[in-house]
């Protein structure tokens, strides 16, 4: 069992969505934490000041975060939790039927966003989906719905469908990769984008340019990065197992001039390190 966290105050920003609810803009991604590591890891989390946990239904740890959750003795009102339907499992009933189960897993009456992991096709049954969603937010089951891993023609396919739009699409987004496109037509449709892999996996960290603006600012080259997604408007899922680099990377507290911010976004190499969202992975862990 998890240790009870004392703390009672969330750290870092929100960011407002479009159908009124309010989002942290830091949170724990979960992807490839086994259940072993949920307990002490979510554990270390909450007391960070984390308030928002991601999670999906392929990553095979649903029960141990809502068990971890659960022994934080943080109320539930006070969390902010996302899981996501998986590309097995689209289609209306389908995705109706894994909510139910993510949810029993979960072992939680409602689930603050859930999401089309990735798009699929045929393109119908992934509109069915999300016709699902729908249904699932105006029962009160969901608080939020979006997407993840959506380029701009998966976007425009739902717009041309459904007045309904998501308030998040959840996408690899890093200063080597910044989707200059979809930052574009997201701004303007008001979908918020939170970046996974907002680090770059690592790599952007060894950036010189990156160290130089951490040493400016007295931060460690993670803060310089994830702070500079925050100032440009996006959410971050940074993942970590280690106690020291969660404590870090939610530990935000400054601020960045306008040339600096610009010095980050001139890294931009359109340099994807995930799967490309046209031929989404089928076979064990994705790469979000």
């Amino acid at each position: 069992m998890a240790e009870s966290t004392d703390v009672t105050t969330p750290v870092g920003e929100t960011i407002a969505l479009r159908d009124g609810t309010t989002m942290p803009a830091v949170g724990l991604g979960s992807l490839r934490m086994s259940p072993q590591q949920t307990d002490t890891t979510i554990s270390s989390a909450l007391r960070a000041g984390y308030r928002l946990i991601d999670t999906a239904s392929v990553y095979g740890n649903e029960a141990a975060i809502g068990t971890a959750i659960r022994d934080s003795g943080i109320p539930r009102e006070d969390l902010f939790l996302t899981t996501k339907v998986w590309n097995t499992d689209h289609g209306y009933t389908e995705t109706l039927r894994a909510f139910e189960a993510s949810r029993a897993r979960l072992g939680v009456d409602y689930v603050d966003l859930y999401l089309i992991h990735w798009p699929v096709t045929p393109i119908d049954r992934m509109l069915r989906s999300w016709e699902a969603l729908i249904e699932l937010q105006q029962r009160g089951d969901v608080k939020s719905i979006g997407v993840s891993n959506f380029m701009v023609k998966h976007l425009q396919a739902l717009i041309a469908r459904f007045d309904e739009l998501p308030v998040v699409n959840q996408v690899e987004y890093h200063p080597l990769f910044q989707q200059d496109e979809l930052t574009g037509f997201q701004k303007e449709s008001d979908i918020v984008i939170q970046a996974w892999a907002p680090l770059g996996k690592g790599g952007v960290l060894e950036s010189p340019m990156v160290a130089s603006l951490g040493e400016k600012y007295g931060v460690a080259p993670a803060q310089v990065v994830l702070k500079w997604h925050l100032m440009r408007g996006r959410a971050v899922i940074p993942k970590s197992t280690n106690a020291n680099r969660l404590a870090m990377n939610i530990d935000l507290d400054f601020s960045m001039s306008e040339p600096d911010l610009a010095v980050v976004d001139a890294m931009n190499e359109d340099t994807r390190l995930g799967s490309h969202p046209d031929a989404p992975p089928t076979n064990g862990l994705p790469d979000q």
